[in-house]
């Protein structure tokens, strides 16, 4: 297979390939049919073979594999370094690649391009590949490597890896068959379903279909397959509503979150590739390239696969249409660009390309939008000041400012939004106050009562013996199910608002099953935290400060701003005075308090609360010291901006609840997510008089 004309070195030290089957090995994954209990550690229980993290909560496999699991259910067994403990997690298969061995020649067989996308059903961190963005056949060289799971014939599974030689293909070019031919090495079973990367470039290019009759050798099906996926039928409104841009928009958003941050000192796949002497042809280094993707990743994708070629026809010197799995994302069309001519026209190809996406039209517009084109725009400016003439300079300047699409033009393609039914603010709600005993630790009395209006509560129940808590929530289930039977309307669950101290603020009630048997209480209703103590405020001023940030948040569009993490490292939360010269709308997110071991975790909180702030997230789960937060800090705004005012707020965080309950991949950033929720027009009994007193 011959390398392109100027497509990466080729080179590398041998601790830069070493560090590239480090990552290989820490993404792969063993997948099993779903049993209950644990998965021992190398255990060959229901094992039906490999597959690898292509994005967060998403593994790519063999349709073989994954389909052979039950009901499309299946788990993912995973090491992400060989000091660690593994981790089993339940998956369901999304999309098969095609969906039935129907036409599968020989026994056990499945038709190419025999690919499967599973979703992991929970939250769970690990490290995921680097997926080429190249058309098919633009490898760096002969060489590849391939790993897996396999127990090597000697019956105990354990991670596998080896090196490989592309001997060509067989199979028909423009059909889904085709198939990449590879020998030199001794392949197992077990194996199927594992990543094959590309040895001078460092990225995974394959996956691992079959072995050979004969002693070495097999066949592994080409990543770009994956961009055949059927495409929705109906309007996309979201990017969660097409799987194969919410794989590739995570994937690329993963791998320049890991690039620019400044936590942790391990390798990233962008630094490897530059060790190996791979990038973007001549035009771009790999950090650029993963900046670059990141970007785009923040845009909604193109239109149609159609729209993306004639973009790309726009352009000089491509021929998009070459290539029989057509560009159908963002970083595909950049993929098709690598093979132009190098020197300084690369990069201005480049340069179009992205001006083209940021006036491209939309299939839907969201509110983080704009701030996406204005982050390509200012990427693209630094790269032509550094790099390209005035001239050119000037011609991008009028592309951005002359050329813009039409406002109003993306929302053609978009059904109208369906509103939700008019509710009035004074919706009736449950209060639970919790108090701790101090006299006997872990124990709690407790009240429930109903707020149909402003200030007029009426009781339901309340227990002032002490109930341990892990007892709470069986004890709660009969009192709570009555307040939420005299609140609840057959459209709207009615809010359930937790009264505590600051001391448990970490509570996680919204995760209490009540009953038992049922589902987490945050996910069948929003479920938001006050705190009994609020703290001290100036007399001259404070309550009315308090008031007024709470209208504000009620009546304009409201704005985060994480107040604890800068750059993905935890900062002090500025003290109240500062914070109180942050804008009334703005909602305050704690990225980094769930430490409790950290004397900033509660201080951070208490200053947030005594600054006057009636609406705040935080998440309550404790980040790794190395964890990359991006991800955290970006969902967590765009979903402030997305419920515009501070009284919908609770129901956004219940969907996300609930969608983590389901599995949506999307929502995993927001497990553990708490939502802080004073309203000052709702004071809580007790603020001046007694609390509840049951007849």
């Amino acid at each position: 297979m011959t390398q392109p004309p100027g497509r990466g070195a080729g080179g590398g030290s041998e601790g830069a390939h070493r560090a590239l089957v480090g990552l290989v090995m820490a993404a792969t994954v063993r997948i099993h049919r779903p049993e209950r209990g644990y998965v021992p550690d190398g255990s060959d229980r229901g094992f039906l073979g490999s597959g690898f993290f292509i994005a967060p909560s998403w593994v790519l496999t063999c349709a073989h594999v994954a389909m052979e699991g039950e009901g499309r259910h299946v788990n993912v067994v995973f090491k992400p370094d060989p000091g660690s403990a593994e981790t089993a997690v339940e998956g369901t298969v999304v999309a098969a690649l095609p969906e039935s061995r129907s036409g599968a020649s020989g026994a056990g067989g499945w038709p190419a391009p025999d690919l499967a996308l599973i979703r992991l059903l929970r939250p769970v961190a690990h490290p995921c590949v680097y997926v080429t963005e190249r058309p098919a056949g633009m490898f760096g060289g002969g060489s590849v490597l391939y790993a897996g799971w396999t127990d090597g014939g000697s019956g105990q599974l354990t991670r596998f890896s080896g090196r490989c030689q592309v001997m060509g293909t067989f199979g028909d070019w423009a059909e889904d068959d085709e198939q990449m031919r590879l020998d030199g090495d001794r392949m197992y079973p077990g194996l199927s379903g594992g990543p094959v990367v590309d040895l001078a470039r460092g990225e995974v290019v394959g996956v691992l279909k079959s072995r050979s009759d004969g002693a070495t050798g097999g066949t592994s099906i080409g990543v770009e397959r994956l961009r055949t996926l059927p495409v929705p039928p109906g309007a996309v409104a979201a990017e969660s509503d097409d799987p194969y841009q919410a794989v590739f928009h995570a994937h690329d958003r993963y791998h320049a979150d890991r690039h620019t941050s400044s936590v942790g000192t391990e390798r990233t796949w962008a630094d490897v590739q530059r060790e190996l002497g791979a990038g973007a042809g001549l035009a771009l280094s790999p950090q650029q390239r993963a900046d670059l993707l990141g970007r785009l990743a923040e845009l909604p994708p193109p239109l149609s696969t159609r729209s993306l070629l004639g973009l790309l026809d726009r352009l000089p010197d491509t021929h998009p249409s070459e290539y029989h799995a057509a560009p159908r994302g963002w970083r595909d069309g950049l993929g098709a660009l690598y093979d132009a001519p190098g020197g300084d026209g690369a990069l201005e190809l480049i340069l179009r390309y992205c001006m083209s996406a940021i006036s491209a039209e939309r299939p839907y517009v969201l509110p983080s939008t704009q701030d996406a084109e204005a982050s390509l725009w200012d990427w693209v400016k630094r790269m032509a000041e550094e790099r390209l003439s005035r001239k050119f300079r000037h011609e991008l300047a009028g592309l951005r400012y002359n050329d813009r699409h039409a406002p109003g033009r993306e929302h053609a393609r978009t059904p109208a939004p369906t509103l939700e039914p008019a509710r009035t603010r004074s919706a009736p709600f449950v209060l639970l106050e919790l108090e701790p005993r101090g006299w006997e630790p872990d124990r709690y009395d407790w009240r429930i009562g109903v707020d149909r209006h402003a200030g007029d509560v009426l009781p339901v129940a309340e227990d002032s013996r002490g109930t341990a808590l892990d007892a709470l929530p069986a004890r709660l289930a009969g009192p709570l199910a009555e307040a939420f039977r005299r609140c609840d309307e057959p459209d709207s669950r009615a809010m359930l608002q937790v009264v505590v101290d600051r001391s448990l603020m970490e509570l996680e009630v919204d995760a209490w099953r009540v009953p038992p048997d049922g589902r987490p209480l945050g996910v069948l209703r929003p479920v938001v935290i006050r705190c009994r103590d609020r703290g001290r405020w100036p007399a001259d001023d404070g309550t009315d400060e308090r008031e007024a940030r709470w209208n504000r948040t009620v009546s304009a569009a409201m704005r985060a701003a994480v107040v604890d993490c800068e750059d993905g490292m935890r900062v002090p939360v500025p003290v109240v005075e500062e914070l109180r010269g942050l804008a009334y709308e703005t909602v305050p997110v704690l990225c980094r308090p769930g430490d409790p071991a950290h004397p900033e975790a509660a201080a951070g909180l208490g200053r947030v609360l005594d600054a006057g702030f009636g609406v705040a997230l935080w998440r309550r789960r404790a980040a790794e010291p190395v964890a990359v937060c991006t991800e955290f800090h970006r969902s967590a705004a765009r979903s402030v901006t997305e419920a515009g005012t501070a009284d919908q707020l609770p129901r956004k965080i219940h969907r996300l609840r609930q969608g983590v309950h389901a599995g949506r991949a999307e929502m995993f950033w927001s497990d553990g997510v708490a939502l802080l929720y004073q309203d000052p027009h709702h004071p809580l009994p007790g603020s001046g008089d007694e609390f509840l007193e049951a007849p």
